[in-house]
């Protein structure tokens, strides 16, 4: 039996039947391969009579190079591929079915705090047309919530300009439509009057943002941007395009924002993948009410329990 084979179907069937996006379907690849690799390594021919401790296995050759979440990813992949295969009538029984994920710690989101990010954006100059189209970029990345691979891809097309809004088709091939603030679009316009042409050269492109060639700009080429200004600021912390994304949803919410609009601005499919960012803004209103109310200061904290101790004495 060729696993590669029903690897194609089945990655026909997530692209055409569950609609997935290209960076899905390039993550399912991944973690498949590292399954053919392993049934290579141990020499297992009959991928579809794999038995349940040869799963275990696998698990346990995984945990030698991976992360406990890169695990758990890896195996929800192969449950879903030999669920398919189940589906198509190859095979009777999930032999994945019964093993259950690694239980994960809560994940931390990291955000950056709404005066931190104003240094940030107003660190970046805007003397030449790339600083002007880097600005611009992160001013609107910030002001929309919007992931990298949306920014990469947004189009001149996707921009309403009388109504301040960004449409595109986000992840898991969803049409999105989010607001623009008055701050970033206008760096937008900018950029897009003042610079942008010239940077296109003789390339004709659709894309928003454009790379020194002309052409669109990359994941890796925004990562290097946003790291040349981390650096020229020495900021304390370790950014990453998403901090901005986490930042964004983690201020609004402190803000008084509802929770189903941020959803529907993030463009989650479930409400429980936005509660992340409650704990966050839990934890700034805790600190906001220990830091202002009159009779719960710290310092207040600290002499009632002197008081306290001197009581006992």
């Amino acid at each position: 039996m060729n696993i590669s084979y029903y690897i194609e179907r089945f990655k026909d069937f997530l692209k055409f039947e569950r609609l997935l996006s290209p960076n899905t379907l390039e993550s399912y690849s991944r973690d498949l391969d590292k399954f053919q690799s392993f049934l290579s390594e141990r020499r297992i021919e009959n991928f579809l009579t794999i038995t349940h401790k040869q799963v275990l296995d696998f698990l346990e050759y995984l945990y030698q190079t991976q992360k406990e979440s890169s695990v758990s990813r890896i195996l929800s992949t192969l449950r879903s591929f030999y669920r398919f295969l189940v589906i198509e009538g190859v095979i009777t029984k999930n032999p994945v079915s019964g093993i259950r994920n690694p239980k994960l710690p809560p994940k931390m989101i990291e955000v950056l705090e709404e005066n931190e990010v104003k240094v940030f954006l107003e660190s970046i100059p805007c003397a030449d047309k790339f600083e002007l189209r880097d600005r611009a970029m992160i001013e609107l990345l910030y002001s929309s919530g919007l992931r990298v691979s949306e920014i990469i891809n947004l189009k001149l097309a996707n921009i309403d300009f009388e109504e301040g809004l960004v449409r595109f088709v986000g992840k898991g091939n969803k049409e999105r439509i989010v607001p623009v603030g008055d701050i970033a679009m206008s760096f937008l316009v900018r950029y897009l009057g003042a610079s942008r042409h010239m940077i296109e050269k003789e390339y004709k492109s659709d894309y928003v943002f454009l790379n020194k060639s002309g052409r669109k700009l990359t994941r890796q080429g925004f990562w290097k941007i946003l790291k040349k200004y981390q650096k020229k600021l020495n900021l304390n912390k370790n950014l990453y395009p998403h901090m901005f994304r986490h930042s964004f949803a983690t201020h609004i919410l402190e803000r008084g924002a509802d929770l189903r609009v941020v959803q529907e601005l993030l463009g989650h499919s479930s409400i429980s993948t936005t509660e992340i960012y409650t704990n966050v803004s839990r934890k700034h209103i805790k600190d906001t009410y220990f830091k202002y109310h009159p009779r719960e200061k710290r310092e207040d904290k600290k002499e009632d329990n002197t008081f306290k101790k001197k009581k006992h004495e």
